[in-house]
């Protein structure tokens, strides 16, 4: 007789009949067990904050190489932008380095460094990680496929709380899980931030460079307009040719140089204020922009859309705070950056008090002669450098788009294995190049281009607002009047800058919104026919009766080895699996339906990556298994590898699902269908209710019913040690052995292929829509086996039609 003792979270095996071990550990590999008892606070932030102070200050210089070539690039063109009609009284260049400081100071540094940066997503920042922690505590996935196990991979401490803001937050929970409107537009504002940010990295790059190559006219007047473009081209050509090198070896290799690029333009501003007009300081006072306003009216309103620029590039500081640390950021923003910008722009204003006539190209005719050269060939470096920001952000976004189901399959390429989130994506980059070189060559100059850009920023700027007001209310509830005052102070101010942009959408707004609009198109019609796909599939699952009808047909054959069928559906078995046996009446000896999912955080632990269950009757080893990756995780894996580490989890799965069941708990009913739903809560930590509407792993799992306090449910026994003798664990080997046998034997990956087309009474624009838009995309990208890697030779593809 063997008894089983339960130790924390492993288990002791005891011979007691013959007082030896029999087995003297068995570890549990069960994801829910590990979940139930970790801490449920664990953001991504608070990680950094035990960092000592050499992390810090390593992450901090590498963060200059990063984060700050965008927004330290752009004292290139902003003043050259703003006085493009000249400058009509001495007192405007006040005013509008008066309205530089104090937007600068209110949008950069207290909104993003120190407000928006802790608004983060376990460390992961961006208006796709807002969207990501506001899934997290409401239900707004368009996409039917929440399991109740997701919600035990991130769960947050919310005690200690006032009952006003709880009840704010789930007045808030409910209207926005209830409201189908409410999701859509939350989704839609999203990815028109998410469309915008990609829009943003193909202006950054044009802008920025053909601002410093510009500088070239200081010493060769008699370059054109067209040449000055064909010199800027091959620059950004060779910029995109560099990515596939990865961010890290760009960023920080040219980390120095953007370090010395802010000494050296934060010395000449300096020198600049002390030759020229130290008077200038008077801008700190907020009268000269009442002044600005009083003197220009219409005008000093229209040039708000220039002076936006300055922040160009605070987007990118948030969305890509998963490479560096809270603190990090704000040491070096707050020591290295700010001063080296205010000082550059209080220094060129002191030089256009002086020579108001050289406004065009402010930039490098208040640079001394002797440092001309130094300072064009780091304007070029800087650009450059400023440019791969946004260009990361597009590659990390693109990726995120995939995790929604919005963007076409792409193969997304991690580049460096010490940082994770760093990304490479060919295809995207391709686009990327090309529509840069396009814009470069068709607008020629900076100022149409940094109108398109100004409404980028702008949008962004203001969807981030919306979206952390959300996280406010139903995240971290505040108090309602910190809310309040965050709202009122942001919204309006940055509608202002809005209304500036649009009302000039003829001179280059139009641009952006145009990508835009394609962008949105796409990922529109993409996710769109996808929810449709699943929802039919989910409607059409395979019955459990129905499953056994198929496996117990008498013309079923078994071939050998593993077969691992892939489907999207993570609720039961697909309606494409009657289809391959009416067609093919043959099975493998071990057949895993595997589900790759994507959830809303941004790594799932590899212990927690499998989610299992086995499909009755279980004598003909059929299984069911939910792959979890976070919207970080790479995909980027051999199917060899992915295999392996899924064959193993099988065998601890099938260990302990027999070690841990006990006889009393065969009399439960347990869910059995989609239909049937599980409602459970966790009472020894407080935390909100579960409700799935189908336990991939067992409620039979011993672990599983450590969750459980007494009493939880009243239809659970008391549980006592399980008693299991030498045949049965002699049982539970010989099954792991068979399927490490069958897997040896070969390992065939079945691909359900389904083509999607509308009804034929449907409408003409949903004909259009599915027919025509989506199967477009869905032929010009990246098949299913190519993002899987999976190699030809053992690659069945199974096709069937759906009409949605």
């Amino acid at each position: 007789m063997v008894l089983t003792v339960e130790k924390d979270s492993r288990l002791d095996v005891v011979d007691v009949e013959s007082g030896l071990d029999v087995v003297s550990v068995v570890d549990r590999q069960d994801s829910l067990f590990r979940e139930a008892v970790r801490d449920g606070h664990h953001a991504g932030a608070s990680h950094y904050e035990q960092d000592s102070w050499r992390r810090t200050l390593g992450l901090g210089f590498q963060c200059v190489g990063i984060l700050y070539g965008d927004i330290g690039t752009s004292p290139l063109y902003v003043y050259s932008t703003t006085f493009k009609q000249g400058i009509s009284h001495p007192d405007d260049i006040l005013g509008v380095l008066s309205l530089i400081i104090y937007s600068f100071m209110l949008f950069t540094v207290i909104k993003i460094v120190f407000v928006a940066l802790h608004a983060n997503d376990d460390g992961d920042g961006g208006t796709f990680a807002l969207y990501s922690l506001i899934s997290r505590y409401a239900k707004v996935s368009l996409i039917p496929n929440q399991q109740a196990e997701d919600e035990l991979i991130s769960r947050y401490n919310n005690h200690g709380k006032p009952s006003a803001t709880r009840r704010r937050a789930h007045w808030l929970k409910q209207l926005l899980e209830t409201s189908k409107s409410a999701k859509i537009w939350l989704f839609l504002l999203t990815i028109l931030a998410i469309a915008m940010v990609i829009s943003d990295a193909v202006l950054t790059p044009p802008i920025s460079v053909l601002s410093a190559v510009s500088g070239l006219k200081e010493k060769a007047p008699d370059l054109t307009t067209d040449q000055i473009v064909w010199i800027t081209v091959p620059i950004l050509v060779l910029l995109f040719a560099i990515q596939r090198l990865g961010t890290d070896k760009v960023g920080y290799f040219f980390a120095p140089i953007i370090l010395l690029w802010l000494f050296l333009i934060g010395g000449v501003g300096l020198y600049n204020l002390v030759k020229y007009d130290v008077s200038v300081l008077k801008a700190f006072n907020p009268k000269y922009i009442v002044d600005y306003f009083r003197r220009n009216k219409k005008e000093g309103w229209v040039s708000l859309g220039d002076i936006l620029l300055v922040f160009t590039g605070t987007e990118a500081i948030f969305a890509n705070l998963g490479y560096f640390s809270i603190r990090s950021i704000q040491l070096s923003f707050s020591f290295g950056l700010l001063p080296s910008i205010l000082l550059t722009y209080i220094g060129q204003a002191a030089y256009l008090r002086m020579y108001p006539e050289h406004f065009a190209d402010i930039f490098f005719r208040s640079t001394p002669s002797t440092l001309f050269w130094p300072t064009f060939i780091l304007a070029i470096a800087a650009s450059i450098i400023g440019s791969q920001a946004m260009i990361s952000c597009a590659f990390a976004t693109v990726s995120h788009l995939q995790t929604l189901s919005c963007f076409p399959r792409v193969r997304v390429l991690h580049t460096s294995k010490q940082f994770p989130g760093q990304l490479y994506i060919p295809e995207v980059n391709l686009l990327l190049c090309i529509a840069a070189c396009l814009v470069t060559i068709s607008f020629k100059t900076t100022t149409i281009i940094g109108k398109a850009h100004e409404l980028c920023v702008i949008l962004v700027m203001i969807i981030t607002t919306l979206l952390m007001t959300i996280v406010m209310l139903l995240v971290w509830k505040i108090n309602i009047w910190w809310i309040a005052l965050f709202f009122i102070v942001f919204i309006p101010t940055e509608s202002i800058y809005l209304s500036s942009v649009l009302y000039k959408f003829t001179h280059g707004p139009y641009v952006p919104v145009a990508m835009s609009a394609v962008l949105m198109v796409a990922m529109i019609v993409w996710h769109y026919v996808h929810v449709k796909r699943y929802k039919y599939e989910l409607k059409h699952t395979t019955s459990p009766n129905k499953v056994k009808e198929l496996l117990e047909r008498h013309d079923l054959k078994r071939v050998p080895g593993v077969g691992l069928f892939y489907t999207e559906l993570v609720q039961g078995i697909p309606p494409i699996f009657p289809h391959l046996i009416e067609n093919i009446p043959s099975i493998h000896s071990v057949l895993i339906f595997v589900s790759i999912k994507r959830l809303h955080v941004p790594h799932v632990d590899a212990s927690d990556r499998f989610l299992f269950r086995q499909v009755e009757p279980k004598d003909y080893k059929v299984f069911r298994c939910v792959a979890r990756y976070g919207y970080r995780d790479s995909l980027d894996q051999q199917a060899k590898d992915f295999v392996l580490v899924l064959i193993e989890q099988l065998q601890y799965y099938i260990r302990d699902v027999n070690l841990y069941t006990v006889d009393e708990l065969q009399n439960i009913s347990y869910p059995g269908s989609r239909n049937q739903s599980l409602s459970r809560e966790l009472k020894p930590s407080g935390r909100h209710a579960i409700h799935a509407e189908e336990m991939m792993t067992p409620i039979e799992s011993f672990s599983e019913l450590t969750t459980l306090s007494n009493g939880a449910s009243n239809r659970l026994p008391q549980f006592q040690a399980s008693r299991m003798n030498i045949a049965e664990l002699a049982k539970i080997e010989e099954e792991q052995k068979f399927i490490q046998s069958e897997m040896e034997k070969g390992v065939v990956y079945i691909l359900g292929e389904s083509e999607v087309v509308a009804k034929p009474h449907s409408s003409l624009l949903k004909k259009i829509v599915v027919n025509y838009i989506y199967s477009f995309l869905r032929k010009n990208f990246m098949q299913g086996e190519k993002m899987l890697s999976i190699p030809h030779g053992k690659l069945l593809k199974v096709g069937i039609s759906y009409e949605i």
